[in-house]
């Protein structure tokens, strides 16, 4: 069993979650294996430190370990079953299981609830059926570009035992979706764990996505608002021509299907472009006085748009 994660650390029970988490960094730095090639002792130390911030730097698991529920290990703790039959001797014994299903006991504990136990013949938990525990589930964050998520990828994520593996990114990946990937955890007895890993989609400088579809702001000149034309339009699949209809105005929205995010089905949704009348970068003389004419000889007040 490991030594209680705070001591690894070298912080008190109280510690707050900065704390935790400054201890762990320089420890880390400290035995890193690339730092410290060939020594088995900071290597070993490294491993250890890396074990409890895993248990400590997790909110859940910190508490749990807190409240008794798992050891330092991360292993579920047989609560209730210590200290040997209560000093009631084997008749007291007997009277506090009586009508009792022990196999249900063992279930709820090492069955559903942690997952960590191994049936026996039948499908039953007999004393003999305790297999080695399995190593405990990691969890980390991967931040992904846009155009990744919705194409599809495959990154490498590093974990704080100095392992790396390579992820796989479905297409149509959502911000905050999780993947699983199975007995990528820490090491066991009884196997590895699982990795989960929370996809982040980092902010795009021209889309923002609503459901499966992509919105973006498009700048036009004022000739292609009033006698129409054709643009070069981005989309995450390469510029296309966009064709702006006769007197366009801001706040117009021109719709490229299936130029957006793949759906639960796989069919893609559409990329929406919202015109906005842009004048030249520096002020020209011919179309001030052009606009100064047309504002006396046909004036006109614009409709506010609902």
């Amino acid at each position: 069993m490991a030594r209680d994660p705070y001591q690894e650390l070298g912080v008190s029970r109280g510690a707050s979650a900065d704390e935790i988490r400054k201890a762990f960094r320089t420890l880390a730095k400290k035995h890193h294996p690339d730092a410290n090639p060939g020594d088995k002792a900071s290597e070993e130390k490294f491993k250890r430190v890396s074990a409890a911030f895993d248990l400590l730097g997790d909110p859940e698991k910190r508490r749990r370990f807190d409240a008794g529920e798992i050891d330092s290990d991360g292993r579920e703790t047989m609560r209730g079953f210590g200290g040997g039959y209560g000093g009631a001797g084997a008749g007291g014994y007997r009277t506090e299981f009586e009508n009792i299903d022990l196999s249900d006991i063992l279930g709820e504990v090492f069955g559903a609830g942690g997952g960590r136990g191994r049936a026996g013949p039948g499908g039953g938990f007999g004393f003999g059926g305790f297999g080695p525990q399995r190593g405990a589930d990691v969890r980390a964050r991967l931040e992904i570009d846009l155009e990744e998520a919705i194409q599809g990828a495959r990154k490498r994520i590093a974990f704080s035992d100095g392992r790396t593996i390579e992820v796989s990114i479905p297409k149509g990946a959502n911000d905050g979706q999780t993947l699983r990937l199975k007995d990528q955890g820490a090491p066991g007895k009884g196997g590895p764990g699982d990795a989960f890993i929370e996809l982040v989609v980092r902010p795009h400088p021209i889309y923002r996505r609503e459901g499966d579809n992509l919105l973006m702001d498009l700048p036009i000149s004022v000739y292609d608002a009033v006698l129409g034309g054709k643009v070069q339009a981005p989309t995450p699949d390469g510029p296309v021509s966009l064709t702006i209809p006769k007197n366009a105005n801001s706040g117009q929205v021109l719709r490229l299907k299936g130029r957006g995010t793949p759906g639960a089905r796989g069919r893609r949704g559409d990329l929406l472009a919202r015109l906005i009348v842009t004048l030249p970068e520096r002020p020209d003389a011919q179309l001030e006085k052009f606009a100064a004419a047309w504002r006396k000889e046909r004036p006109y007040t614009p409709k506010r748009r609902s």
